[in-house]
Formats: structure tokens, sequence, C-alpha cells
């Protein structure tokens, strides 16, 4: 059996490999992906050359724990069919659909361990939803928003999408957004969130902070600010703007994962004097104040509801071969403007 792997060789280029897989040994299963979900804001990291050289890919996943070194795979968000199964392995497993954190490949070998059972009523290119639905379900229970409360989403990529449609079902006073890109914006707006922002225009960030209520001289009042900032943009800079956004003792969840990227953060004015409190967000991990009541398995039960009330899959944009991969990136890197979720069709 021959499997077709998607390999980032350098940055800015991709391969497509043709692989012998070995046959699954005593307690390992073949799968057949369907389909898998180009994840932008990490994969364009790998792409363009931006990951630290002195971590694994992924602190949990047992098929991202190699170094950041060219030529690698990466991806985790993959829907396929059982195939093949071994001695040792119940059954049941047999043309069983499953997603997998695995990377994007025509074929694979797993345990499983490593696989997820799809609900009967999750279709594959809804359920390559789940690794960034988990993201922004971890998100919420990280930034804790309650009754009332003014919250503000900084990118509207596919988490920032998920995580606002998420927060759309709070009962919240406020629920606003920010991003560049037009299409975005507009498609926050019918997930939900009642106003969305252009960063990119002076005016829109002072109309903003007057939604907010804040002084035009940045500093707060116990009616001013947003309670909760979720920084999902993947631009390190957009962590000053949160900072001004912020009210007395809010929190500013950081989901975004930057790479090797930095920036100057203005620690020192009212993020200092306002006591904002600065959530570090991975989804890796479950919040140490909330494990013993949570567990992952409770978190993926709750991400596929999600799935089903959001209607994830309607945020595809654009479905491609494996090898039309290399165009894709492209896209991404270019002209992101142009799409909201890739996936790649097997």
């Amino acid at each position: 059996m021959n499997a077709r792997q998607l390999w980032f060789t350098e940055p800015y280029r991709v391969e497509i490999r043709e692989q012998p897989l070995p046959t699954p040994g005593r307690g390992q299963l073949l799968v057949k992906t369907i389909c898998s979900a180009i994840s932008a804001g990490t994969e364009m990291l790998v792409y363009r050359g931006q990951l630290p050289a002195d971590i694994a890919l992924d602190a949990s996943l047992a098929s991202l724990q190699q170094q950041t070194a060219y030529p690698l795979q990466y991806g985790y968000a993959c829907a396929g069919r059982v195939e093949q199964i071994s001695d040792g392995i119940d059954a049941g497993w047999l043309n069983k659909r499953v997603f997998s954190f695995q990377q994007h490949a025509s074929h694979f070998i797993a345990a499983p361990d490593q696989l997820i059972a799809l609900p009967e009523d999750v279709e594959p290119e809804a359920a390559v939803f789940l690794a960034n639905m988990e993201t922004a379900v971890n998100l919420v229970l990280d930034g804790n928003p309650t009754l009332g409360e003014r919250v503000v989403v900084l990118g509207q990529g596919i988490v920032g999408l998920l995580l606002a449609s998420v927060l759309a079902q709070f009962p919240l006073t406020q629920l606003y957004a920010v991003d560049s890109i037009a299409g975005r914006r507009d498609r926050a707006l019918q997930l939900g969130v009642k106003q969305v922002f252009d960063p990119v225009e002076d005016s829109q960030i002072t109309a903003l902070k007057r939604a907010l209520r804040l002084p035009v001289d940045l500093s707060t009042t116990p009616d001013s600010g947003a309670d909760l900032i979720y920084e999902v943009s993947g631009v390190p800079d957009a962590l000053n703007l949160a900072i001004e956004l912020c009210s007395y003792s809010g929190r500013i969840v950081i989901g975004s994962w930057y790479g090797n990227k930095s920036a100057h953060i203005q620690l020192g004015g009212v993020a200092h004097r306002n006591r904002i409190k600065l959530i570090s967000s991975q989804v890796s991990s479950i919040a140490p104040e909330l494990s013993g009541r949570w567990d992952k398995a409770r978190r993926f039960e709750l991400a596929w509801d999600m799935i089903r009330r959001v209607q994830s899959q309607q945020l595809i944009s654009h479905r491609a071969a494996l090898e039309q991969a290399s165009s894709v990136y492209q896209l991404l890197d270019q002209t992101p403007e142009k799409v909201l979720q890739a996936i790649f069709i097997y």
C-alpha cells in the first residue's frame, strides 16, 4: 500500500510524495482519508519557515512529536474511514468513519487511541473542524465569559469565527470582532457578532472604543472597556490593541501561536495600572482549575455539539485535490482574503 503524503520541504515549498506504508501491525488500523482541513494559522508558520526551532511541533500529539526541521509533514485535521484492521482490534472498527490528528496524507496507520469515531449525524466535511472547534471551546473555558460582559474577538480566521459563533450563544451585553478582511467580517455578522471593525481604519478603532465607552485618553472607568478580549489574529502587535480596549481588571486570552514572530508589547502603561490579566490558552492541555471536572473526552463531546449547532462546514470556501497543494498554499500566503477554509479531498 502506497500513501500520497504532503511534505513541507523548505520555506514556501511543498511536495506530494508517494510513500509505501507497512502492513498494520498488531493493534493497528489502516485509515483511508476522505478529507483533511488546512489550519491556516499554524500551517502558514510551517509554510513560511516561522516555527521556533527548539520545540516539537506539538506537545501532546504523537504524530507531531518531531522537531521543526525540513523536510517535515504537518496537519492535524483528517477525517477518514478504517479500511483494514489487524489482530487485536475490535471488528467494530472496520469501515468506521473516524477523525484523527494526522498530517495530510491519503492513507495512514494508527492505533485505536489515535482515532475518534465520528458521530452518526456528523459528516466528514464537518468533522475536519473538530481540532479548531476544540480550540474554540478551550478558549471559552479559559476566558470564562459571564452574564452581561462585553467581549471582543481580535481575528476572524477559522478559529476566531468558530470562537465568535460559540460566544454568540452566551447572554453577553456586547460581542464585537475585529479583522482586516471584509469577507471575514461579513461572516462574523452572520454567525451572531453584534458589530465588526476593520483594524486598518483608525476611524473604525475609534468607533469600537466608543462602543466600549472608552475615553479618548485610554483611561478606564468601572463601566468602560471590554471585560474579556480574545487575541486569535496571529499578529503579535494585536496585543497592544487588546490592552487599549481592555477594562480595569479585564482579561486578555492569548490564543494565537506566533511561532518565532515577536513584537514590542506595551506593558508599562494601562496594562500595569489597570490590573489586566494576560491568559495564555493552548488546547493541548486543560487549565488546572478545570481539570477536576473537565477532561479531553468531555471537551470533545462539547466540540461535537458546537459543530452541530454552528454547521461549521458552511465555512469551507475551497476544496482541492492533494496534488493542488502548492497552489492552495500560495493562495493562502499571497491572497488570504480569498480563502476562508480550504480542505483537501482524497
